[in-house]
């Protein structure tokens, strides 16, 4: 019987050879046809099983050329009428062609978003971090709150779910409000230990009496997501707010605008941060650059990406940018001080990163969220910076003489 109007039976060969088929103007043809799977061929029949034989199908229907290459690949026998093994086998070298084409401008569009929010971003932590004070905490509070949002998304993922009981939604999101609130109440308070007893007494209050029987796995992902989320931030605003000696040999004060605050705004946290946070962004960038160029050394299994010599790159890079910049900052004075905070806080962001890809690993999700365009979630931007803050505060406050000055 022949085909309905506009559903014009299509070879390979004729499919190799041109962009578009008649079949492709016919919406009722894209509506009609079915697609049918088994381990020899692919079968695209007509839905009132008129006629069969293979058959140009929109791209929109396929999502990929997945099942045109099937096609293409499948034995002589199975292959359309006039259609020989040479012309299936040219389709098949055209698609794998457009698939490289086309993967190679979704890497070009991922990488013009990446460097696009990457330089917004620098821009306003830039700013950020200058204005200091509420300012500063509230950016850190905000960047708190959406972490432990994906946080608490990840463990409730399936990956994660699957061998624990997650914490109830409810409780999930009282946890995120406090881990938003704690670094305002560092701040407020000048001391972080009253917001964290505070928080984990609410949470854990709030755990034992829900409905049901309360799990000591709830108990466990729920406290880790308060320490990970929001203790640590809170170093971030001891590092900046806290240590508010000023920095009087710096070269920049002096040229300070006196209505910006003038030298006095050049503190000891200020001078810190700024360094901390570029030594952590020269690592990541240093440990990319030559895990691409001479990584050969897988490093952990955790990260099956990172590689050794992509480490070590990345440790020169973060030692050396802090002895650049403690150099135009003349903080710290003591060049071995320099070396040591440079070392301290490429490990500090290395485990971090490490800390996040675990997580991420066991919810079974290469990203923690999509809020930021080419980066993914807040977690995979501050991975690195969450445990580092509360090392160079530490380190500034109990190893550099007089916090450096």
């Amino acid at each position: 019987m022949p085909l309905q109007a506009g559903m014009h039976r299509c070879n390979l060969a004729t499919l190799s050879r041109a962009p578009l088929c008649p079949c492709s103007r016919s919406p009722y043809f894209a509506k009609r046809v079915k697609l049918t799977l088994s381990s020899r061929k692919v079968d695209i029949n007509l839905v009132d099983g008129i006629s069969r034989g293979i058959y140009w199908v929109p791209r929109c229907i396929l999502d990929n050329h997945r099942v045109i290459m099937a096609v293409a690949q499948a034995e002589p026998g199975n292959l359309d009428e006039g259609t020989t093994k040479e012309e299936a086998e040219e389709l098949v070298d055209l698609v794998k062609e457009e698939d490289i084409h086309s993967e190679g401008k979704h890497k070009a569009s991922q990488l013009k978003k990446r460097v696009l929010s990457g330089v917004v971003i620098g821009v306003t932590v830039g700013g950020v971090v200058l204005a200091g004070r509420w300012v500063f905490t509230v950016a850190v509070a905000a960047a708190a709150f959406t972490a432990a949002r994906e946080y608490f998304e990840l463990v409730r993922s399936r990956g994660i779910a699957a061998g624990m009981t997650p914490p109830p939604r409810y409780v999930s999101r009282v946890c995120s409000v406090i881990c938003a609130l704690m670094p305002i109440g560092t701040l407020y308070f000048g001391h972080i230990d009253i917001s964290v007893t505070s928080a984990a007494f609410i949470v854990a209050t709030a755990l034992l009496l829900q409905r049901g029987n309360p799990r000591f796995s709830q108990l466990s992902s729920t406290m880790f997501g308060l320490f990970y989320c929001g203790y640590l931030p809170c170093f971030w605003v001891m590092l900046r707010c806290g240590l508010s000696a000023p920095v009087t040999s710096t070269e920049i004060g002096r040229l300070w605008p006196i209505l910006l605050g003038g030298q006095t705004h050049w503190t000891v946290g200020l001078v810190a941060t700024l360094l901390s946070i570029s030594s952590i962004i020269a690592a990541d960038t240093y440990a990319f650059l030559g895990g691409k160029a001479i990584g050969r050394t897988p490093l952990i299994n955790v990260s099956p990406k990172k590689t050794w010599e992509g480490a070590l790159v990345g440790l020169a890079g973060c030692i050396a940018t802090s002895v650049v910049l403690s150099k135009v900052f003349s903080w710290p004075k003591s060049l071995l001080c320099a070396v040591a905070l440079g070392f301290l806080i490429f490990f500090g962001s290395l485990f971090g990163d490490l800390t996040e890809s675990l997580i991420k690993r066991d919810a079974g999700v290469k990203d923690s969220g999509s809020l930021i365009p080419g980066h993914g979630g807040i977690l995979d931007r501050v991975d690195s910076y969450i445990f580092t803050g509360a090392l160079a505060y530490s380190f500034v406050k109990t190893i550099v003489p007089l916090y450096g000055v």
